[in-house]
């Protein structure tokens, strides 16, 4: 059975040792949507590193109705923020790239995140921070996240956690229940991230976790596999060519 307090220690730690080897003083950097990932990362970081040393970029597109959510967790864990609107330069990238063909759908959702991502290491490098990856397993396995976009970062706490526990992570540690059972949305469609899926969360993790094998379900299990074999490529290191026959200095 998941021991959520068991396991926000060793997340805890897993923090505190990775920045035990970074230059003297880095900070974590953490872009804060008010959602259960980014407010469980930044907790665990503030308990890791102490608040001072843990920074919250704010990152609305334009107005974000639920910007509070994100403003409720700065307040809660007494850190540093900053906001940085990314509205007007996804949209004037997008009107740039419109110029000179249609933009697609696919660009129009995935633009945003990897204007926030390049926004998360311009603070970054101007707070010596290191940019954390927000990203779980429930929604990595799926491919529910944007290649360079949300998907990138230097460090990743909760890559191999599913959203069930990283939610009963976030209760475990105290977090404001808004934050923790926040239902995703995502901002275009107005539709809720498993509407978008097609399946729960409650069904994917449990099947990630090998604890249905969805028979009853076989649709649902079809479209998670066929997802999962899809999305591989943003789990995976970049293919490289190599040729043993050039030699390399070894390090």
């Amino acid at each position: 059975m998941f021991d959520a307090n068991k396991t926000a220690e060793a997340v805890t730690k897993w923090i505190k040792d990775y920045f035990a080897e970074a230059p003297e003083g880095t900070k974590a950097v953490v872009g804060i949507s008010g959602g259960k990932d980014s407010s469980v990362t930044a907790a665990l970081c503030v308990r890791a590193l102490g608040a001072d040393r843990v920074v919250g970029v704010l990152m609305p597109q334009g107005v974000q109705s639920d910007i509070d959510c994100a403003e409720l967790l700065v307040d809660t864990l007494g850190i540093q923020s900053y906001r940085i609107n990314v509205g007007a330069t996804v949209d004037t990238l997008l009107t740039e790239i419109g110029g000179s063909l249609e933009v697609s759908r696919q660009a129009q959702v995935n633009t945003p995140a990897r204007i926030r991502m390049a926004t998360l290491y311009a603070v970054a490098a101007c707070v010596n921070g290191r940019v954390m990856n927000t990203c779980n397993l429930s929604e990595d396995w799926v491919g529910y996240s944007t290649k360079f976009g949300d998907a990138a970062g230097d460090v990743s706490p909760l890559s191999h956690l599913t959203v069930t526990e990283v939610i009963a992570i976030g209760d475990a540690i105290g977090l404001p229940r808004e934050l923790t059972h926040k239902v995703p949305i995502d901002g275009l469609s107005g539709k809720t991230d498993e509407e978008n899926l097609g399946f729960t969360y409650a069904q994917l993790d449990a099947y990630i976790r090998g604890l249905t094998d969805l028979s009853d379900a076989p649709e649902t299990r079809e479209r998670i596999d066929r997802l999962h074999r899809n999305n591989l490529h943003k789990l995976l290191p970049m293919p490289a060519f190599c040729d043993d026959a050039l030699p390399v200095r070894e390090s």
